[in-house]
């Protein structure tokens, strides 16, 4: 068993989020995904207008059918936003005006067409009405993640008694100062015997030690480490234009607005993730391959 990456936005200069993804590009991202040791990825779209995410996820999931690379490499698609909380911190780079709440006729859409390859939605409970949505997607076989949010935690227990089941690149996507004690991460770390959280392990979307904190707490038989790398990754570091987005990437592989005050994904790949996991948390093989290939595995069996 190789890597299994359940967050990638884009890889080796392609971008899963473009309007004129060409079957060479998404060919090219996973010969490159491939090579650096990712056996089986999520490609996921994040949040613009729906008709916007329908047209790329209906784009993805045509290319992936004429393309043997691509239907070996991604095993599913991921669906992040828009329904994510609004409010700043919580609904990082995500764009403002395409964040909406959560309805079952709209992620239909979004189901409808990605042609019954999506695995895994992240959406913020809090902006799921009575859960319905959260609901929807868990009968229909779908997992579902928190992510991007702010629920509080009688809502994120209702939604862990609902179905959902993951939580999205824990200790991001919320402010960088937080309620010392009744903050995202401690609800979700004091439901991680029913939760599994996901970290991006490069060092800066979580501090090491943090990590290491978390990993503990939660136990490394729940947890999950991605990459959340977007078209950039595999490139090295330089100023790359992404969408809406006009990015710089430093020698830590960590990609920023040029203002320097939003993260943007990673373009850290998961090998380099765990091989952090060795070299910054000691962590054994045997460890690492449970983060990275074992416990991801699970997720896309429904296990």
């Amino acid at each position: 068993m190789g890597l299994i990456d359940l967050q990638v936005n884009g890889y080796g200069g392609v971008d899963f989020n473009q309007d004129n993804l060409s079957p060479d590009d998404l060919h090219r991202a996973c010969a490159t995904l491939e090579a650096d040791g990712v056996e089986r990825i999520l490609a996921t779209v994040i949040t613009e207008a729906l008709p916007t995410m329908a047209a790329r996820l209906r784009r993805l999931a045509e290319l992936r059918e004429r393309d043997p690379l691509a239907q070996r490499v991604i095993a599913g698609l991921h669906i992040e936003g828009p329904f994510i909380s609004p409010v700043n911190g919580y609904r990082g780079a995500h764009p403002i005006d395409a964040v909406r709440p959560a309805s079952v006729d709209a992620v239909q859409m979004l189901l409808d067409a990605g042609g019954g390859l999506v695995r895994l939605v992240t959406l913020a409970p809090e902006h799921d009405p009575g859960l319905a949505t959260t609901r929807y997607l868990v009968d229909a076989g779908i997992a579902v993640a928190a992510g991007h949010t702010d629920a509080p935690l009688d809502v994120l227990t209702t939604a862990v008694d609902s179905g959902l089941s993951l939580f999205t690149h824990l200790g991001n996507g919320c402010p960088a100062t937080m309620p010392r004690h009744d903050n995202i991460v401690q609800r979700a770390l004091s439901l991680s015997d029913r939760l599994t959280p996901c970290f991006i392990a490069d060092g800066t979307h979580v501090p090491f030690f943090a990590l290491r904190n978390y990993l503990h707490t939660a136990g490394v038989d729940r947890c999950i480490v991605v990459s959340d790398a977007i078209a950039p990754a595999g490139l090295g570091p330089g100023r790359y234009t992404l969408s809406r987005w006009e990015l710089e990437i430093s020698d830590d592989l960590v990609a920023r607005s040029v203002e320097g005050n939003h993260l943007v994904g990673s373009a850290l790949g998961l090998r380099r993730g765990a091989q952090n996991l060795r070299d910054h948390l000691g962590l054994d093989d045997a460890t690492v391959k449970r983060l990275t290939e074992t416990n991801p595995a699970a997720v896309l069996d429904g296990r």
